[in-house]
């Protein structure tokens, strides 16, 4: 339990741990959620045309997995594919891993930082990652990093909240976490904590055209973005960009 005490980004798993339980409740609760990770999962897939050429089996990292519902909604587009599914919470990943999931699905618990140490290695076809960068100290270095664990070509997906840009959607955001976000999670886990976090970690999270601008200065091209429908117009957004088709170090 934090209490009025504010959490920092690296508390964030623990924190997890603690709403594990609870998590999936909250988030059924949230008009949208699930719809709105399959559309960027389906986004994803559609991407490159060429990806089903290049991989007929493709190998998809679902990086910060949670309780499994990106899990989900990557199986459900791709159901043949080999999905690596790692989130640093332990928590979490106990809860999305009592779920029944075909042998193509593999749960790793490692912070995403961790990947090779805890035996997780590239090629990937496609990344995808939820509600991940916004939590992670260097955003940047791990931008870098999924470049290098991606194919020449390859596909990252970033399903992640951004307000800066629009001065409406950060304010519906913030009238939802305090009129419900954050009392429903004090609620379900007697600690609003997390919460807060969560408020305060999609305020100070870049605008879209500011992630784009990352994406491109981390070496990512064919960079794109295009947010949901429904009450998280402008709030969530599938943030889309491929890795170089040549590595520089082969140039």
């Amino acid at each position: 339990m934090t209490g009025g005490r504010r959490l920092d980004r690296t508390e964030v798993p623990a924190a997890f741990d603690t709403g594990a339980a609870a998590y999936d409740r909250l988030v059924g609760a949230n008009p949208g959620y699930h719809e709105h990770l399959a559309l960027s999962a389906r986004r994803m897939m559609l991407a490159d045309e060429r990806l089903a050429e290049r991989a007929p089996v493709p190998r998809i990292l679902d990086a910060g997995c949670g309780t499994g519902a990106s899990t989900a909604a990557l199986l459900a587009c791709a159901p043949h594919a080999e999905i690596v599914a790692v989130d640093a919470s332990a928590g979490m990943l106990a809860e999305a891993a009592a779920k029944t999931w075909p042998a193509n699905v593999r749960f790793v618990h490692s912070r995403i930082e961790d990947l090779t140490a805890s035996g997780v290695h590239g090629p990937f076809d496609a990344v995808f990652a939820a509600y991940l960068l916004r939590n992670l100290v260097d955003p940047d270095g791990q931008l870098r990093a999924f470049r290098e664990l991606l194919q020449p070509g390859g596909i990252l997906a970033v399903h992640e909240y951004s307000v800066r840009d629009s001065v409406l959607a950060a304010a519906v955001w913030n009238a939802v976490c305090w009129a419900v976000v954050i009392p429903l999670g004090r609620l379900r886990t007697g600690d609003a904590g997390l919460y807060r976090y969560l408020r305060r970690s999609v305020n100070e999270f870049d605008g879209a055209e500011q992630f784009r601008s990352r994406l491109r200065a981390n070496g990512f091209a064919d960079v794109r973005s295009a947010t949901v429908p429904g009450w998280q117009r402008h709030i969530v957004h599938t943030f889309l960009a491929q890795a170089p088709a040549v590595r520089p170090a082969d140039r």
